[in-house]
């Protein structure tokens, strides 16, 4: 799961493609959370159990489904771990009544902090977690004028990472917490990644709710042309804290398909689900029909995600290739493990090498690390290569030993961003690819200035 996680920064899909085909109800399930776990958790049942009758696929809980506290020392106090008595019972509900679960906000221990993580989680209808969001954005508000302060950095970590889309029976799924609605780039990413259902399960405050909430997510379903799913506590949760409520299931076109109830003063708890059906036909005629993505201006603007294995190239670094020793500014990427450089001579434009940094001669001495390390480099860099060559496809190769065609005695491998017709015959690259480093004068070396060159403007997309 962790390793699937990572590699979302450098998996790139059709961005009007939705994967799944088939209509499915889902439900937004909403209630007044408070710092009591049972009463939340039978709570929970019985609004799943109503979604799951009304035939919900997939039952969306709001943040702080386990428990809203009453402090921050309350709030560490009744974490629990992923593994824990409530998660367990959440599993145990999604088995039952055969139903995928969103479990909107649950307070995950920290293992390493005394802080704890927001968590996004999601469990198939067999019980198992599929996915695992940290929130990335909290909340920290203080106006002491009007008696607020909501600081929850004071007690949770930042997540640091964009997890992929999971595939849900509703389509894929984009996992996000409350506070991120207020960030749009993180949906557009989500977006150009394959999402079909933005979610933003919330415990959004009474004052802002009651002017920010919808427009928010309708904003953010009209702009990414998705549906949005926002499951939200409701009420007064304690004698510091209501929330606005008005659960929301919004379609591609910014239509709200179902709601709940949103916050009235006299009215402080409420239990409602609402249904809606998400048809992935629907938004994908929307966005053949409106293609805003494919007009983003991406030669004047980008969005870039942070490639968190991407470390500094140094002056004093040295880079070995078996026997070889690498220039420093032919290497355009350095992770923990391996890097990536410009070749001497390319079978097609953009053609380069990833290796380790550890000189390693089969894929078999590579530790584990090494191997997840090389091959997420490998595909992110190779997204990267597609851009800068307008390539349409890639062809990767690691040739792992002698008899393979390895003729540098170092675990590398080939990216050649390939286009339409670039060959004669599709299957001549690999002819093209084994003889390409062989002592003749059918290739010639390129120029050190050239690589050069070549790795200065491919590091402009990591550094």
């Amino acid at each position: 799961m962790l390793c699937s996680q990572k590699l979302f920064n450098i998996i790139c899909r059709n961005k009007n493609s939705v994967v799944s085909r088939a209509m499915c109800d889902v439900a937004v399930c909403q209630f007044t959370a408070t710092n009591n776990k049972i009463n939340n958790l039978r709570t929970v049942e019985k609004l799943v159990t109503e979604a799951a009758r009304k035939g919900a696929k997939v039952a969306f809980l709001p943040e702080g489904c386990d428990f809203i506290g009453n402090s921050s020392k309350e709030i560490k106090e009744l974490a629990e771990t992923l593994d824990g008595p409530t998660m367990k019972e959440y599993k145990k509900i999604a088995v039952d009544l055969k139903v995928w679960l969103s479990i909107g906000g649950f307070h995950e221990i920290n293992s390493t902090s005394a802080k704890i993580f927001n968590s996004h989680i999601v469990i198939n209808d067999n019980g198992d977690i599929v996915s695992v969001y940290r929130k990335l954005h909290l909340f920290d508000v203080f106006i002491p004028e009007k008696n607020i302060e909501l600081i929850e950095s004071k007690y949770v970590d930042k997540g640091n990472e964009i997890v992929p889309s999971v595939q849900t029976p509703a389509g894929p799924l984009a996992l996000s917490i409350c506070y991120d609605v207020r960030f749009p780039e993180l949906s557009i990413i989500q977006r150009e990644n394959g999402a079909l259902i933005l979610t933003y399960p919330s415990a959004f405050t009474y004052l802002t709710g009651k002017s920010h909430w919808e427009v928010l997510l309708r904003s953010r379903a009209i702009e990414n042309q998705c549906y949005v799913v926002a499951a939200a506590q409701y009420g007064k949760h304690n004698e510091k804290r209501i929330s606005h409520g008005h659960s929301l299931i919004i379609d591609p076109w910014g239509k709200i398909l179902a709601e709940c109830p949103s916050y009235k003063e006299g009215i402080e708890s409420n239990e409602s689900v609402a249904i809606a059906r998400i048809d992935p036909e629907y938004a994908a005629n929307i966005r053949k029909e409106m293609p805003v993505f494919n007009h983003r201006r991406k030669d004047i603007y980008e969005l870039k995600i942070k490639c968190e294995n991407c470390i500094p190239i140094l002056k004093t670094d040295e880079f070995k290739f078996s026997h070889i020793d690498i220039p420093e500014p032919t290497v355009f990427f350095k992770s923990k493990l391996c890097y990536g450089f410009t070749n001497l001579r390319c079978v097609v434009p953009g053609h380069v090498l990833v290796t380790t940094r550890r000189v390693v001669t089969r894929l078999e001495h590579c530790t584990s690390d090494e191997v997840s390390d090389l091959f997420q480099t490998v595909v992110f860099i190779q997204k990267m290569l597609e851009k800068h060559y307008s390539a349409t496809s890639s062809t990767i190769c690691c040739q792992d030993g002698k008899e393979a065609g390895q003729t540098v005695s170092h675990v590398h491998v080939h990216i050649l961003p390939r286009k339409l017709n670039d060959f004669d015959n599709n299957d001549d690259i690999y002819h093209k690819l084994a003889s390409h480093d062989k002592n003749d004068d059918s290739m010639k070396n390129r120029d050190l200035s050239d690589m050069i060159e070549e790795a200065q403007l491919l590091r402009n997309y990591f550094y």
